[in-house]
């Protein structure tokens, strides 16, 4: 009876360690899981999220600039006859042109004196750069009843302390104080044009626009600067399926090498390059966070290993060799990796697209705008290419380790 009594106890003692070394085993994989799944679905936010910030950007800093602008490499202002525009709008890909000038002038509205960037442009310029969708108030015209007439940057106008009236209220009119190609400061030479021009609309583009810059008629502009047929630079819209450095590479065969051709991308370089480094630091250091997060995987195989080592050998006895016992470990390990991944990718996705419909996080200071978001093929391929590939490695070398241990 007493022998009994210990073989019961034995069995119970067995049993309950057993039991109780499952349950560690099963916490571990679950811990594993679910870091596998916030580390995946974290690099599923964020990617999408910095799309959404470089499309912004793009919006903000690209929109007001050309596609692709045409200046000299020698000197501020060229005849524009230099240029063959004929052919540059001939080409298949080129939506319009505009011609513009430059230049750095003094603004007046009564008491206030302010200086500001004065770009002449031609009437397809509008069209170029989406203008009406970037109004505060006001209508996108360069002509008001026949005569010349500016649109403003936003804090521009705010600066002068004036506004665009609404209904039949008359316009305000600005005073422009512009510089004489040939104007010299002596008695009886005039180094300034003075202009009033009244102001039709207020633009919204990014904060340099809003703050520095009044568009108006390329003519006007012209007349004031006493440029004749000079122009600063050549801005040509071209179609958004066609490729831009395709397109820069031909116009600049075209022009010549005494001018530069630049594409919107490349005139605000330092914005964008800066951007793609930020998403690049941060996809490494997800990426990074999941391989810390992947030691429990290896924890979860190295204690599945050791309660089953009894079950290897009754294996072995049954003729299994080492590369089958391996290959349990290893799919076992990419299961629990799977399964994390799939999780990852499902929720990372579930948040942008809820994101993208309702709006959970607003932008500060933007008066209820949403953080944008940019989910991409793209990136889904290159997240679920890189964990997978490191959930395989995590997988692989703990289970080719310990069954090569284990002999």
């Amino acid at each position: 009876m007493k022998s009994v009594l210990n073989v019961a106890k034995f069995i119970a003692r067995r049993y309950f360690k057993a039991k109780k070394s499952r349950n560690v085993i099963n916490l571990i994989t679950l811990i594993s899981v679910v870091g596998i799944t916030i580390s995946t679905s974290a690099l599923v936010i964020l990617l999408s999220a910095f799309n959404g910030i470089e499309e912004m950007v793009i919006k903000l800093y690209s929109e007001f600039d050309a596609p692709i602008s045409v200046r000299s490499k020698k000197a501020k202002t060229f005849d524009q006859h230099f240029l063959p525009l004929e052919e540059l709008s001939e080409l298949s890909y080129t939506s319009s042109i505009s011609r513009a000038v430059e230049e750095v002038v003094i603004l007046k509205y009564d008491q206030k004196w302010i200086h500001a960037k004065m770009l002449g442009v031609d009437s397809s310029f509008l069209e170029m750069t989406n203008m009406q969708e970037h109004l505060v108030d006001g209508d996108a015209m360069l002509f008001y009843n026949d005569r010349p007439s500016a649109i403003f940057g936003a804090s521009l106008l705010d600066k002068l302390h004036a506004y665009i009236p609404y209904g039949n209220q008359p316009l305000q009119q600005i005073t422009f104080h512009v510089p004489l190609r040939e104007g010299k400061i002596r008695p009886g030479k005039k180094p300034l044009s003075i202009e009033r021009i009244p102001a039709v609309a207020r633009m919204n583009f990014n904060r340099e626009v809003n703050a520095e810059y009044v568009v108006i008629p390329i003519k006007k502009a012209s007349e004031m600067l006493q440029y004749g047929d000079d122009i600063s630079a050549l801005f040509i819209d071209i179609e958004r399926s066609v490729d831009l450095n395709r397109a820069k590479r031909a116009i600049q065969e075209i022009v010549g090498n005494d001018f530069e051709v630049k594409t919107h991308f490349e005139k605000n370089e330092l914005i964008f390059k800066t951007s793609q480094t930020e998403r690049l630091i941060v996809f490494f250091i997800l990426v990074f966070i999941f391989i810390l997060s992947s030691f429990n995987l290896i924890a979860s195989i190295v204690m599945l290993f050791v309660e089953k080592k009894n079950d290897i050998k009754t294996l072995r006895s049954f003729g299994a060799t080492s590369n089958t016992i391996f290959r349990i470990f290893f799919y076992e390990g990419l299961m629990i990796s799977g399964r994390g991944v799939l999780l990852g990718l499902i929720l990372g996705y579930s948040i942008v697209i809820v994101q993208l419909n309702f709006g959970l996080l607003e932008m500060p200071g933007t008066g209820g705008e949403f953080f944008p978001m940019k989910p991409t093929f793209k990136d889904g391929f290159i997240i679920f290419s890189a964990v997978s590939l490191l959930g395989i490695l995590v997988s692989y070398l703990p289970s080719k380790y310990l069954v090569k241990k284990a002999g």
